[in-house]
């Protein structure tokens, strides 16, 4: 237990831009959810982290009502899920998750972001190796003894337990599992009545390249290209 690892934050767009993108990832992310194991939460534990995820950003109760509508509808996008790997500049290796209705579009918008950022997209398998999927959530750290939820929470998927800060500079706790682990981890945190203000699926670099802050806005800009981008999700880094 201690300072959980975290790489070098990129730099992000502005407040506004960023709360629209999460709403429209959040969207996305319940229509994937309700598509494939229904509408209701009680029986979908991937359409409860959604809720979570949408609270904690803000999103309008009925953008998400309107989102699990648009999924149960007949004539809604059908989003596929697809992960592109490259480098960007200075050798840092970069997974870009995104959920699409035109993976035509997509791959060719990816590309082309790489190409401008000057970095390169690669192949299935070149850059994912170098990072681990994992269930990663954020808590409220008022009010929690973290040793005691460390021993507590080990038998229930608990791989990493620290302490981080959100993007205000509030102190946060971060727990960490294996991608098979997470329902598991997420029952126990629900059955002990503990919200998370974020419960993600996010890749985790095993290892980091140590860049310049020079070196880091060139890298940077790429991801918030990258970020900007409709069809793209989430963008991840091995940026130390």
């Amino acid at each position: 237990m201690g300072r959980i690892f975290e790489v070098r934050k990129a730099s992000m767009f502005a407040r506004w831009d960023k709360m629209a993108k999460n709403f429209t990832r959040i969207g996305k992310e319940i229509v994937i959810a309700v598509k494939a194991s229904g509408p209701d939460v009680a029986t979908n534990p991937a359409l409860r982290r959604c809720f979570q995820n949408a609270k904690s950003v803000g999103m309008p109760k009925d953008r998400v009502e309107a989102a699990i509508k648009r999924a149960m509808g007949k004539d809604t996008s059908n989003y596929e899920e697809i992960l592109y790997e490259g480098y960007a500049p200075h050798g840092v290796a970069l997974l870009v998750e995104t959920a699409t209705d035109n993976h035509v579009r997509t791959v060719a918008n990816v590309k082309s972001h790489f190409n401008k950022g000057n970095g390169a997209m690669g192949t299935n398998g070149s850059v994912s190796f170098q990072f681990k999927k994992m269930g990663v959530f954020k808590l409220k750290a008022e009010g929690q003894d973290l040793e005691e939820m460390e021993l507590e929470l080990i038998d229930h998927g608990l791989d990493e337990l620290g302490e981080s800060e959100d993007d205000n500079g509030n102190p946060i706790i971060v727990l960490r599992c294996a991608f098979t682990d997470f329902g598991r981890l997420q029952k126990e945190l629900e059955d002990r009545n503990i919200t998370p203000i974020s419960a993600e699926l996010e890749w985790i670099p095993t290892n980091t390249v140590p860049v310049t802050d020079e070196q880091a806005e060139d890298v940077s800009k790429l991801i918030e290209r990258l970020e900007q981008d409709e069809d793209v999700n989430k963008v991840f880094h091995n940026m130390g």
